[in-house]
């Protein structure tokens, strides 16, 4: 049995949760998630609390019992709260602005790169250069960011392209003319 299945899912005030055959819908004050969970892992509620159980005892369920917890737990926490990444664009030129559904972007191409923003996901572009992805779905918004973040990958050599907030680059030294 996983450690992090065994913990249970405290349910906040405003949120409703349900049951369905193979999935659980959660409903909060920032809107509505199905979360589908592994074969072989069910869930009760019980008194505003969420509890994962293995179907039987077996080592090949013990992996999916924490992961089917987390999933759960994600989408009550995105209902509530909502999730955020934050990303930086860095290098003379590159900025970004939000058009409508579309993010236009200039990283230092011949052409405009332009980004279509999906359903359930708001971006919000500050200064030109900070990017904030939010949404109620902790995969979608990842993705988002990850996507967003291939457009122009950071070069390891002039610091420059699209980075997540906070992060570190390991700086390449560049040839010498020795």
């Amino acid at each position: 049995m996983s450690r992090i299945g065994k913990k249970p899912i405290p349910i906040p005030d405003k949120v409703n949760v349900s049951v369905v055959d193979g999935a659980i819908d959660v409903q909060g004050p920032k809107g509505t998630l199905r979360t589908a969970f592994p074969p072989g892992i069910t869930f009760e509620v019980h008194e505003r609390q969420i509890l994962a159980k293995t179907l039987r005892e077996d080592k090949q369920l013990g992996k999916f019992h924490g992961l089917g917890r987390s999933l759960v737990a994600n989408a009550v926490r995105g209902v509530t709260d909502g999730f955020k990444r934050e990303l930086d664009i860095v290098g003379i030129g590159y900025r970004a602005e939000v058009k409508g559904r579309q993010v236009n972007f200039a990283l230092g191409y011949s052409h405009p790169v332009v980004f279509e923003i999906p359903t359930g996901i708001e971006i919000a572009v500050e200064k030109n250069t900070h990017i904030t992805v939010t949404g109620i779905d902790r995969q979608a918004v990842g993705q988002v960011a990850a996507n967003i973040r291939r457009l122009r990958k950071p070069d390891p050599y002039k610091q420059k392209g699209v980075r997540y907030t906070g992060e570190k680059l390991k700086k390449k030294v560049g040839k010498t003319g020795a």
